[in-house]
Formats: C-alpha cells, sequence, structure tokens
C-alpha cells in the first residue's frame, strides 16, 4: 500500500509499521453521534467510557439519537448515565451547533483540515485534538498530525531519542520530523500508538 512505501523510507518507523503491518482508515457518516462520543470518553477509561455509551443509547431505544432528541433530553436525565456537568453542557452544545450550523458528513467533506478545525472548535468543549480525532477516525483524512497527543509524544521521545522537556520545542521537534511522513501523517500517528501500546514495557 502507498502509506506503508512511503512511511518505511523512514528507518526508525519502518519498524514499527514491520510489528503492525497495514492499517486502514474508515469513513463514518454520523459525525455528531461520533463527536458526542467523544466528549463523553474524554478523560475516561475504556470501559467505564463503554458502559456510559451503552446507557446513552439506552435512553434513545439503543439507537444513535438525532442532535434533536439529545437537545430535549433533561440535563439531569443524561447526569443520571455517569457524565458530569460540563460534559451535559458539552453535549448539548454539540446538538445545539449541529442543528443551527450543522455537522453533517457532506457539509464537512467540502472543507480542508485547518477549516474543520477552526469550525468545530467553536463549540464550547470541542478543542483540537478532539476535532484532529473527528478528522483521522470519522473522516478518514489521511494527512493529520496529532501533535498535542501525549501518547503521539510519549512515542516519539522514546523512538527518536529526543532530549527536549521544553514542550514548544519538543513539538518544533516532531513537527519537523513529521514533514517527511506527509501525505500520510494520520497513519503514521496511527503506527506509533499502536507501537506504544505493545511496548509498554521501556523497550524498543
Amino acid at each position: 500500500m502507498s502509506h506503508i512505501r512511503h512511511l518505511s523510507k523512514d528507518p526508525i518507523l519502518r519498524r514499527a509499521i514491520k510489528q503492525n503491518g497495514s492499517m486502514e482508515l474508515t469513513v463514518r457518516k454520523n459525525l455528531f453521534h461520533y463527536l458526542v462520543r467523544s466528549i463523553m470518553s474524554q478523560q475516561l477509561s475504556t470501559r467505564v467510557a463503554t458502559v456510559i455509551h451503552e446507557r446513552f443509547l439506552d435512553l434513545y431505544g439503543g439507537k444513535a439519537p438525532t442532535a434533536e432528541q439529545v437537545l430535549a433530553t433533561a440535563p439531569e436525565i443524561l447526569r443520571s448515565i455517569g457524565l458530569s456537568n460540563a460534559k451535559v453542557s458539552y453535549v448539548h452544545n454539540v446538538s445545539r451547533f449541529a442543528i443551527d450550523k450543522g455537522l453533517t458528513h457532506s457539509k464537512l467533506a467540502r472543507m480542508n483540515d485547518e477549516n474543520i478545525i477552526s469550525y468545530l472548535t467553536e463549540i464550547k468543549g470541542v478543542g483540537r485534538w478532539t476535532a484532529e480525532m473527528l478528522l483521522m477516525f470519522a473522516l478518514a483524512r489521511e494527512d493529520v498530525f496529532a501533535v498535542d497527543d501525549l501518547g503521539i509524544q510519549q512515542a516519539m521521545i522514546r523512538m527518536y531519542s529526543i532530549r527536549q522537556k521544553d514542550k514548544k520545542k519538543l513539538k518544533e521537534k516532531m513537527i519537523r520530523i513529521s514533514n517527511d511522513w506527509t501525505p500520510f501523517r494520520t497513519y503514521a500517528c496511527m503506527y506509533l500508538w499502536r507501537w506504544k501500546d505493545s511496548n509498554r514495557s521501556g523497550q524498543k
């Protein structure tokens, strides 16, 4: 595959590619639901996030609700499934935004990556990282680099032996390295995450 051939030119990243083989991106049509689920999952373990999401779907007969349905759901009901006050507010913010401005796949598909990030971060509760995850895993954009992601930072520090404690300079170094991965930086991030998960013991 073209992304494997291109990314394998980097001898360090090549090791992670050999460990994990081919990666694929999937387009998700329901961007509203993806964004709501992302907000609900923030700062939670995968297990807890899954339980809360299942409770959320149960409120709507086991199906992904519309923005109108979520906005009509009282805050105390959303809190009862395990959401904090802040997350209830953010979920309602996303719902209101989807109704007023639109979160359809066809609308966002016409925008470039930075325009989508600017558009989504108008919503209180949606930051750049959340928008980047949507670009990667809902819109299947191939050239997104999540420089602020802690897992990406940890993986690159170890793999590329980066000795830089200043956060700004660390990110500058990461971006310089990632420039060689364009136009497949999303796949590179996927390999970095997978490498980190499979090398938790600290061995390279």
